[in-house]
C-alpha cells in the first residue's frame, strides 16, 4: 500500500516524533508537533503506525551523537519503515552539526532537517508523505505551540550562542546567539498557562543574555519581572544562567516576586583560571565563590545548582583537586558533573595535555562523589520545613509525587507526598529525604 496507506484516522496521515537530548530539544519538537497538527497531519505515539517518523536528534557531544544513531536506526528497522509505508525523518542537531556528510551517509533517511529550518516541517512532511487533510489551517506561529504537560511546561527564550567555549558544539550547530520577542514569548507563556500549565521553565543556551540584541536591549529581568506579574499563579524557573548573567538586577527581579523560584542555574565548568581561559571563559574560584556569596546576601535560601566538567585537557592532579575543594566548600544544594567530551571541529579537540578515557571518567566519579556527600545533607536540612509542592502525577505504584521550588524538572529528585491532585500547589512539612528525593506529610 506504500504511501497511500492511512493510519491517522479519517484518511489523515499520521506523523510520530521521537526526542534525544536536552530540554531545548523538547521545545523544538513541541514547536514541530504543534506546525503538524496545525497543518492536518494526526500524531501518533506509535512510530509503528505513522507515515512519518520525525526523529529529533542531539549532538552536542559524542555520547548524544551516538544515542540518536542508535534511535535512527531502530526507526530505520521499523516494519513500516523497511517496506517504504513510512517516512524516517532526521531533524535537529545532526544535521545542522554534520550536514552533507549525514545525508550521504543515512541513506535511510528520506529528508534531513537542521534546527534552523524546523519551522519548515510542513513542507518536509509534505515531500516526504504527501500533502496533509484539505482545508487544514497553516502553521502557527511560534509561541502556539503544545504544551509539554499538564503541570510542568519548558519555554525557550533564545536559540544560539556566541560564547565559543572551546569544548562546545553549539555555536556550529545552533548558530549565533539570538533573542526571541517579547511578545513571542509572553504568547507562548500566556498559552501553556491557559492549557493548565502550573510552572515555566524558561530555557535557552544562555538565558542571561535575553533581549541583549535587541534593537532597543532589555533584561532577563524585566522579562522574569513581566511573566511574572502577568501570572502570578503560574511559578517561574530560570535554567542556564551563565555567571555573568547573574546580574543585581536579575536578583531583585527574583526576590520581588514570590512566584519566581529561588533557584540559580550557574554553569561554572571549572573554578581554575588557567583551565577556564583554555576552555575561552572567564572567572576563577575567588570570583566564584564573590558570586555565590552575592546570591545568598539577597536571597539567603537561594538553591545553588551548578555543572562542572572534569578531566579538560591540560587539567592538573592539583587542578582537579582544587575543584574538588570549591565543591566541598561552595554549599551547592546540586551538582552535574560531566568527563570532559572530546569533539571534533570545536578548538579544544588539539589541546595538548589530553587526558586518558579512563582517568576522565575516575575524576569525574570522584568529584561526583564529594558533589554527594556535599549535597544530600543540604538536601536532609529541609526536614522539618514547610513547603509548597506542585503535584505531578503517581508513579506505576500509586504513589503520588511533585516538586518543590527548589527541585528542577528531571534533574533535582522529587517530593513524595500523601494527599493532593495533580496540578495543585500542596503546602507540606518534610518528614524525610534520601539523598535528593524528599517526603512530605
Amino acid at each position: 500500500m506504500g504511501n497511500e496507506r492511512a493510519r491517522g484516522g479519517e484518511g489523515r496521515k499520521s506523523v510520530a516524533f521521537v526526542t534525544l537530548g536536552c530540554a531545548k530539544n523538547e521545545v523544538d519538537t513541541e514547536h514541530m508537533r504543534a506546525r503538524a497538527t496545525a497543518a492536518g497531519y494526526a500524531l501518533t505515539d506509535d512510530p509503528e503506525a505513522a507515515d512519518a517518523i520525525v526523529v529529533n536528534t542531539c549532538s552536542f557531544i559524542q555520547a548524544a551523537t551516538e544515542e540518536s544513531l542508535e534511535a535512527i536506526f531502530e526507526a530505520a528497522d521499523l516494519p513500516n519503515v523497511r517496506d517504504g509505508g513510512a517516512a524516517l525523518v532526521v531533524a535537529g542537531c545532526m544535521p545542522a552539526r554534520y550536514g552533507e556528510d549525514l545525508e550521504a551517509e543515512l541513506t535511510e533517511a528520506g529528508a534531513f532537517v537542521p534546527c534552523s529550518h524546523e519551522d519548515d516541517i510542513v513542507l518536509v512532511l509534505a515531500d516526504v508523505i504527501g500533502e496533509a487533510s484539505p482545508g487544514a489551517e497553516g502553521a502557527p506561529a511560534r509561541g502556539v505551540a503544545g504544551e509539554r504537560g499538564p503541570v510542568s511546561a519548558y519555554v525557550k527564550i533564545s536559540d544560539g550562542c556566541d560564547r565559543f567555549c572551546s569544548y562546545c558544539t553549539i555555536p556550529y550547530i545552533r548558530g549565533r546567539y539570538r533573542s526571541f520577542p517579547l511578545d513571542d514569548v509572553r504568547a507562548e507563556v500566556a498559552a501553556k498557562v491557559a492549557a493548565g500549565v502550573r510552572e515555566i521553565v524558561l530555557i535557552a543556551q544562555d538565558t542571561g543574555r535575553w533581549g541583549t540584541d535587541f534593537e532597543e536591549p532589555s533584561t532577563l529581568a524585566a522579562l522574569v519581572g513581566a511573566l511574572a506579574e502577568e501570572h502570578p499563579g503560574t511559578w517561574f524557573r530560570v535554567m542556564y544562567l551563565q555567571p555573568e548573567g547573574l546580574t543585581d538586577e536579575y536578583l531583585e527581579a527574583v526576590a520581588a516576586h514570590p512566584n519566581v523560584c529561588d533557584y540559580f542555574d550557574i554553569p561554572l565548568q571549572h573554578v581554575d583560571a588557567g583551565i577556564l581561559r583554555a576552555m575561552n571563559r572567564t572567572g576563577s574560584r575567588g570570583e566564584f565563590e564573590e558570586l555565590l556569596a552575592r546570591v545568598r546576601r539577597r536571597i539567603p535560601d537561594a538553591t545553588l545548582r551548578t555543572t562542572l566538567i572534569a578531566g579538560f585537557p591540560g587539567e592538573t592532579d592539583g587542578q582537579f583537586e582544587e575543584l574538588c575543594a570549591f565543591v566541598e566548600d561552595a554549599g551547592f544544594d546540586y551538582v552535574g558533573v560531566f568527563p570532559y567530551s572530546r569533539e571534533e571541529g570545536t578548538r579544544a579537540f588539539d589541546l595538548p595535555g589530553q587526558v586518558d578515557e579512563d582517568e576522565k571518567a575516575d575524576r569525574a566519579q570522584r568529584l561526583r562523589d564529594v558533589a554527594d556527600a556535599v549535597c544530600a545533607p543540604r538536601v536532609a536540612e529541609r526536614i522539618g520545613r514547610t513547603l509548597d509542592v506542585l503535584v505531578e502525577g503517581r508513579e506505576e505504584d500509586g504513589q503520588l509525587f511533585g516538586r518543590a521550588m527548589c527541585q528542577a524538572p528531571e534533574v533535582d529528585g522529587v517530593t513524595y507526598l500523601e494527599d493532593g491532585e495533580v496540578g495543585q500547589v500542596v503546602r507540606v512539612t518534610i518528614g524525610d529525604t534520601l539523598l535528593y528525593e524528599m517526603e512530605g506529610a
